[in-house]
């Protein structure tokens, strides 16, 4: 399961820099609108310490940890909804992407065209947000066009459907048409399990991240203190990451070397670890493993998860023909040192069907098919 993320927002403001920098691939970035047209996809390795640590007490022959994609889709305007700067084309792309990090120019620059003329975080968000919604809006008033229709047919399920979409196609309609976003809207499991194929932009998960400078990585200016008073609003996240430290820091060949810059810039993480944490986090998404002799491995999965769900990220026989997980958490291996100790101490259990996976839980599955 990989994470997938779409950097979203207008031209300039430092999307294609971030996204170079974090997934070392090599988005075009230029100092004009419209320079990055077909989406760019990067995979980067997930961080987590607990992968590292568990081989030190388990030896594989290789490591594999969790993946995350990255999309960077071209830069939105004004009118976008409607077809301006090639909008259809890159909101079709928004619709593929599980969460959208909405990157928000944070800093000043003369030598960088902004494409309004002026740094205003509020209006490009605005700008931005507008334009989503007024495209959901376009994809709620199609979908109402045709719910007579369903209501009138002969098949159960479509009709059943249809009176279920109904009122929630009225209570979208009216927040798109203010320009709110569709996860404003106080919806049902039920109704939102019968708008799914409908693959609203605005319904999504939203992370703005603020593009700073170097001077203002460690503090918030006013610029990001604007973003956080609209994120407070919209109960969304904020992060800060600075575009041109990210560019540096993709250069440095080595852990070591790239843990002292970031600790002579007084960093705790990267801005793509805070990316990818926050992601996670986002899209509530955990992390359990597998680890033996052959290799220790790191599997994404969504909270709440049972065993045979996780069982079948690996393979779908895993989960058709689950039986038993052996199942311990990593910190009890990091703590007693051993699978031995772990099961004189009790911490090694044998978990069924039933069993709620656990972040950092290190799974050996046994399936019959």
């Amino acid at each position: 399961m990989a994470l997938n993320v779409g950097i979203v927002g207008l031209p300039n403001v430092g999307k294609s820099t971030i996204f170079q920098a974090i997934t070392s691939a090599p988005a075009e970035a230029a100092n004009y609108p419209f320079c990055t047209i077909e989406p760019n996809v990067g995979l980067v390795q997930v961080p987590d310490r607990r992968l590292d640590q568990i081989t030190k007490f388990i030896k594989p022959q290789k490591v594999i940890p969790a993946v995350m994609e990255f999309v960077d889709i071209a830069g939105l305007v004004k009118g976008a909804s409607k077809g301006e700067g090639l909008g259809n084309q890159f909101l079709g792309h928004i619709r593929q992407v599980s969460a959208i990090a909405h990157v928000v120019r944070c800093f000043d620059n003369t030598d960088i065209v902004h494409v309004a003329g002026k740094v205003d975080p509020a209006s490009d968000i605005e700008v931005i947000n507008i334009e989503l919604a007024f495209a959901d809006l376009e994809t709620v008033e199609k979908r109402i066009s045709n719910l007579a229709k369903m209501l009138k047919s002969h098949d159960k399920a479509v009709k059943s459907k249809a009176v279920i979409m109904e009122p929630a196609l009225t209570k979208l309609k009216a927040s798109l048409e203010n320009g709110m976003p569709a996860r404003s809207v106080d919806l049902s499991d039920d109704e939102l399990e019968a708008i799914k194929d409908l693959h609203l932009i605005t319904l999504k998960k939203m992370l703005y991240v603020c593009n700073v400078d170097e001077d203002t990585i460690n503090e918030d200016n006013e610029y990001v203190k604007s973003v956080k008073e609209i994120a407070a609003k919209e109960d969304a996240q904020v992060i800060k990451i600075c575009g041109a430290l990210e560019s540096e820091i993709s250069q440095l060949e080595t852990p070591e070397e790239k843990q002292e810059f970031l600790t002579d810039m007084g960093l705790s993480e990267s801005g793509l670890d805070l990316l990818i944490r926050t992601g996670y986090s986002l899209l509530g998404l955990n992390t359990y493993f597998t680890a033996g002799e052959k290799e220790v491995r790191a599997w994404t999965f969504n909270q709440g998860y049972k065993a045979p769900q996780c069982a079948g990220i690996i393979h779908t026989d895993f989960e058709r023909g689950f039986i038993k997980a052996d199942v311990y958490h990593c910190e009890d291996l990091f703590e007693l040192g051993t699978e031995g100790k772990l099961k004189e101490a009790g911490k090694l259990r044998m978990e069924g069907k039933e069993y709620i996976v656990k972040d950092g839980d290190v799974m050996h599955f046994r399936f019959n098919v």
